[in-house]
């Protein structure tokens, strides 16, 4: 085999829907406050009795189901995520674990919103090397258990979520090669530190190094991968602003793509908003089988990800 390909997607989201004018009663806000600034309507809350690595294995039995595949048929699992809370086991044993998936190797990459495609390419990079044969790949963070509620600069944003894809081999590559990096100098623009841990940015930092530093840095993932942003029929970015969204997606130049614009109503999910926002292009039929999509993460530690898939 000479590459990998996405052979499914699936995504899952808790059942409680958070409104922004829920959030007027929490904090001295209003729906129109929120909407101009960050552009979310609403975001899915998980409960107390919903862990991270719940979240993430009702989106890869999704995945699974999908692709036709059994979980004995993985053997490699990878989860990113920011908001595990325990060390060990990790999240994506105990993904497995829900699962059944028998033997496999079991990693959580923390790569905070630039997760997901970071733990792709690790993915991809695992199956063309001969490391696995079928690999789970999740996106999968519970930001309400790390948000502090009475800050109105950051409670607006967030929601939980969950999405993953089933990554195996494949003849022709379906997953172009990854451009990532970071800005450690930057790091602390987004953080999720303390005890409890708390989540808190600096907003307008993040805001312009991503309108301004991310465009040409995406343009080039799209280069590795032998296309031009006009050529793409999708761009999935890290769902944090609509903001950030829009700015980014038409400095890139894909003028005939769907834009996923997912955040309206889920929120800044992390980790999750990338797949989440994927497997819902997918699922509403947006997108075509041999479509071609820029997946693009940015966020914690000012890092960066991004490279061009193949729908499947």
């Amino acid at each position: 085999m000479n590459g990998s390909r996405i052979a499914a997607v699936g995504h899952y989201q808790p059942a409680k829907v958070l409104t922004n004018e829920d959030l007027a009663g929490l904090v001295d806000t209003t729906d129109e406050w929120i909407r101009s600034r960050v552009g979310i309507r609403t975001r899915h809350i998980a409960g107390p009795d919903e862990p991270v690595d719940e979240l993430g294995a009702h989106a890869a039995a999704k995945a699974l189901a999908a692709a036709g595949l059994a979980p004995a048929d993985i053997d490699l699992v990878l989860v990113a995520t920011s908001t595990a809370v325990d060390r060990s086991p990790n999240m994506a044993a105990r993904v497995a674990a829900r699962l059944g998936v028998p033997q496999a190797a079991t990693m959580d990459l923390n790569v905070v919103c630039a997760g997901f495609t970071h733990a792709l390419a690790t993915a991809d990079h695992a199956v063309r090397a001969g490391g696995a044969t079928r690999a789970l790949v999740v996106g999968a963070d519970k930001m309400s258990e790390v948000t502090d509620w009475s800050d109105r600069t950051t409670c607006v944003l967030v929601g939980d979520g969950a999405g993953a894809a089933v990554v195996e081999a494949a003849d022709e590559p379906a997953i172009g090669p990854v451009l990532w990096g970071s800005v450690p100098e930057m790091g602390n623009a987004v953080r999720i530190e303390g005890t409890p841990p708390r989540f808190a940015q600096e907003g307008q930092s993040v805001y312009r190094w991503a309108t301004t530093q991310l465009p040409p840095i995406a343009r080039r993932a799209c280069e590795r991968a032998g296309l031009q942003p006009a050529d793409l029929a999708a761009v999935v970015l890290h769902q944090a602003n609509l903001r950030i969204i829009e700015p980014l997606a038409e400095k890139i130049g894909a003028v005939n793509a769907v834009v996923a614009r997912d955040v309206t109503e889920s929120g800044n999910t992390s980790a999750a908003s990338i797949p989440l926002a994927f497997s819902k292009l997918v699922e509403r039929g947006e997108i075509a089988t041999g479509d071609p999509v820029l997946l693009f993460g940015f966020g914690g530690n000012l890092s960066y990800a991004g490279q061009v898939v193949r729908c499947p």
